[in-house]
Order: C-alpha cells, then sequence, then structure tokens
C-alpha cells in the first residue's frame, strides 16, 4: 500500500525583513523597501526557506509542495530540491500583500496538511486575514517584527516541525496570537502591539516561540542596578572602548543611568560615556567599528528568549564575529528569565555556523554584582 503523500502549502513574502538590517524597524509599504533597497539591503526570506527546505530534502519523495509561482515559492522550492506543484503567480514582478492572501486562499481550497509561511507580523496578518477555514499554519521566521506566537524558533525548527507532522507523530495543535505593530509609530520609538486574529499552530514548545510579553512595571530598581553595573564596567574599561546598545526597554535603562538619548528600537554607539552615533543601520555599524573591538550590549524578547535576530537584525554576522563571543553582554532581570520556564535563549543570526558557535552557556546580568549563567540553545 502506497503512503500517502504530506502535502505542504508553501507562501514566501519575498520582501520580509529586507528593512531589518537597514534599521527601518519593518519592511511594510513600497516607500520603505525602496529606502532599504537604497541602503544596500538585500531579501533574506528566499535564504531562510531555503534552508528549512533544504532539511526536508530527504523526505521529498513522501512530500509535495503546493505554491504560488517564483519568488513566492516555486524558486526556492525547486532550489531546494523539490518540484513543486505551481497554483497560481503574482499579478506583478513584485509581489504585494494581496498576493499572498490570494495564495493562502488557493493552497487552503487545495487541501494541504499545513501552511508554511515565511514572513514577519504583516504578513502573519495576511494569512490570518485569508484562511477560509481554520488550517494547521507554521511560519518560518524572515521579518523584522515576529512577535506572534505563530513562528517557528528558527528555519531548521521549522523543518523538525514538518518532520514531526509527517510522521505521524502525535503533534497537538494550539492556538498561537496573530499581533502586529504600528511601523510609524515604531520608528518614532513607541509600541503599539495589537492583537489582529488567531492561527492553529503546532503544539510544539521547543520549537514554536511563544507571544511575545511586556516588560514589568515593578522592575524599575532592579533595572537601575543593572544599568549601575553596566555603566561601572564602561568606566572600568579601556577609554577608547565602543559599545553598541541593542534595543529594548531593558538596555534602555543603561542609557537612562548615563544620561544619554536612547533609540528604544534601534541600535545605539556610545564611548567614554558619549554618545556616538544613532540609531545606526547595519553598514553604519560595520563602518564605525572598522578595525576595533566593539562590546554589544543585549537584552533578549520577554516570553520568547530571541537573544539575536528579532528586531536587531542590524547585528550581522560579520559584527557579532567582529566583536566575539566574550564581548557580548547579556542583561535581564530575574522575572524575565523565570518567565522562559527553563528554555533556553535563541540565537538565529542568519548564519547557522555562527548560531552553534554562540551557544552554551553565558553569564546574564541581573542586577549589581549579581550574574546568572543561563544556556543559549
Amino acid at each position: 500500500m502506497a503512503q500517502q503523500l504530506f502535502r505542504l502549502g508553501l507562501v514566501v513574502n519575498p520582501l520580509a525583513g529586507i528593512g531589518g538590517p537597514s534599521a527601518l524597524k519593518g519592511s511594510d509599504g513600497a516607500e520603505v523597501v525602496a529606502e532599504a533597497r537604497r541602503r544596500g539591503a538585500e531579501v533574506r526570506a528566499g535564504e531562510r526557506v531555503r534552508r528549512c527546505l533544504s532539511a526536508l530534502r530527504d523526505r521529498r519523495q513522501r512530500m509535495r509542495i503546493l505554491t504560488w509561482d517564483g519568488a513566492m515559492g516555486a524558486d526556492v522550492a525547486r532550489a531546494a530540491g523539490f518540484e513543486p506543484v505551481v497554483l497560481g503567480a503574482p499579478r506583478n514582478a513584485v509581489s504585494a500583500a494581496d498576493d499572498t492572501r490570494a495564495a493562502v486562499r488557493a493552497l487552503a481550497e487545495a487541501g494541504v496538511d499545513l501552511l508554511l509561511f515565511a514572513g514577519g507580523d504583516g504578513t502573519a496578518r495576511d494569512v490570518c486575514s485569508a484562511l477560509p477555514h481554520p488550517l494547521p499554519t507554521l511560519g518560518i521566521p524572515a521579518g523584522v517584527k515576529m512577535h506572534s506566537g505563530v513562528y517557528a524558533v528558527t528555519p531548521e525548527a521549522a523543518a523538525l516541525v514538518v518532520g514531526q507532522l509527517q510522521d505521524g507523530a502525535l503533534v497537538g495543535l494550539v492556538t498561537g496570537e496573530v499581533r502586529d505593530i504600528d511601523e510609524a509609530e515604531l520608528r518614532a520609538g513607541r509600541v503599539n502591539s495589537r492583537w489582529f486574529g488567531d492561527l492553529q499552530v503546532p503544539a510544539e514548545p521547543r520549537w514554536v516561540q511563544h507571544t511575545k510579553i511586556g516588560g514589568r512595571e515593578s522592575e524599575p530598581l532592579v533595572l537601575e542596578e543593572i544599568a549601575a553595573e553596566i555603566a561601572g564596567r564602561m568606566a572600568a574599561g579601556p577609554a577608547d572602548d565602543l559599545w553598541i546598545i541593542g534595543p529594548g526597554s531593558t538596555t534602555a535603562a543603561v542609557m537612562a543611568h548615563l544620561g544619554l538619548p536612547n533609540t528604544l528600537l534601534g541600535v545605539d554607539l556610545i564611548s567614554q560615556g558619549e554618545l556616538l552615533a544613532s540609531d545606526l543601520d547595519a553598514n553604519g555599524l560595520l563602518e564605525r567599528t572598522a578595525g576595533k573591538q566593539p562590546w554589544i550590549l543585549l537584552t533578549f524578547i520577554g516570553g520568547q528568549g530571541h537573544l539575536l535576530g528579532r528586531g536587531n537584525q542590524q547585528l550581522t554576522p560579520e559584527l557579532l564575529r567582529r566583536a566575539g563571543r566574550d564581548h557580548l553582554v547579556v542583561i535581564a532581570t530575574r522575572s524575565k528569565l523565570a518567565a522562559l520556564e527553563g528554555r533556553p535563549l535563541i540565537v538565529d543570526s542568519g548564519d547557522s555556523d555562527l548560531d552553534q558557535e554562540l551557544a552554551g552557556y553565558i553569564a546574564v546580568t541581573t542586577g549589581f554584582e549579581d550574574q546568572i549563567l543561563y544556556p543559549i540553545g
């Protein structure tokens, strides 16, 4: 008796994430995409999908990929060794949200077993709005904003979940929130996260991220202690030390302690207690740190545990290697760590070899002269 083919629906937003390395806080809108290209940004979604599908190549005899033509799925599926069934094509050379919604509707009507999409929270909104009926869905993280609880933690993790489903493992379904942030407000330094709907996602907590949670307003004293500790380290170091300050309210507390303006959702550069540059993009960071040994101050996304690859794509693999693991300084409150319930921190830099190099235990500063060893998965 022939085995039943696993029918995998694939939708790719080719422009997802293009604004991240350019410090544009998102990729929504033609003007933002044009500005990202002007700054030299390259598309990254296709490569992340290729990583996922390459991990599934040995399964292709028992799998059929149904997708949309060109960069919306067919190209990368063929590049990964599959022969996809193409159900349609984008209306123009550059795909738009309407094309994503059309593809989602067609794949749902074709009866796929799992809808796999690549993009960020804007793409998740389009998927959610277009589904005519509940369907198991999973996102390959490829955008800038990924606060929704519908993504695998990495492209390879998405492949692991697909493999489990194909093998008939007892993988349950849970409701994953689709959330999105107004990009205009985000660029102005204000976070306005809204709930837009729910998707059915595989219940696999090792490989599927949680919805982002906000900080707790009851912790200002702890944040001040963390800030005082980091400020002391900066003052004790060489006078020419460069410190790259990653995004987030936890790192913002350090900047406030130093009396410096801060880009809440961007990356700043400081030295000797002075602000050298604000809201730098990937190229700006590389130029400013050329020939130097930078420190990188980071925190992770509350509830999810992502340390790299979510909202800080300005920190490219080249920059991270320039800094080195020993010059990554991670800060968080103990309650923020406790909310992870033992799940490791996640790095998704876009370079799988680098992610492996960064894995292991790292010291997390949780207060004044207080550190905890915590694993990076």
